[in-house]
C-alpha cells in the first residue's frame, strides 16, 4: 500500500493514526513538528502526509505551504487533520495546497476512505 507521513505534536495522535493506517496495510512514518514533517517529507517522499495544524514552531499551514510550493514535494498530497472546524480554515488549508481536510476526532472509516480517495485522484 502507500507510504504515509503522519505530522503531529501529539503522541496519542499519532500512536491512533499510525495504528488505523498500518491496519490497514499502509506503512507509516511520523513527525512531530511542521519542521521535522518538511524534513522528513524531503527525505523519504511518501505517497501522502497527514498534516495536523496547531503545533508549536511551524504550524501545519505554513508546512504545507512549503511542502506543496517546493519542486520535490510539491506532487505529495497533504490532507489537513485538525480540530480546526471553521470554514475560514477550510479555504486557507486548501490554498496553502492541502488536497482534503478532516476535523478531527476522526473515525477510522473516514480516515480510510479520505486516505483512498486522496492517494487514487
Amino acid at each position: 500500500m502507500a507510504k504515509i507521513l503522519i505530522v503531529d505534536d501529539s503522541p496519542t495522535e499519532l500512536h491512533v493514526f499510525q495504528k488505523i493506517l498500518e491496519k490497514n496495510g499502509h506503512e507509516v512514518l511520523v513527525a512531530d513538528s511542521g519542521e521535522a514533517g518538511i524534513a522528513k517529507a524531503k527525505a523519504s517522499l511518501p505517497d501522502l502526509v497527514l498534516m495536523d495544524v496547531v503545533m508549536p514552531g511551524m504550524n501545519g499551514f505554513q508546512a504545507t505551504r512549503q511542502l506543496t510550493s517546493h519542486s520535490e514535494t510539491a506532487n505529495i498530497p497533504v490532507i489537513i487533520v485538525t480540530t480546526k472546524d471553521q470554514e475560514t480554515d477550510k479555504v486557507w488549508a486548501k490554498r496553502q495546497g492541502a488536497r482534503d481536510y478532516l476535523v478531527k476526532p476522526v473515525e477510522e472509516k473516514g480516515l480510510i476512505e479520505h486516505v483512498n480517495m486522496v492517494l487514487s485522484s
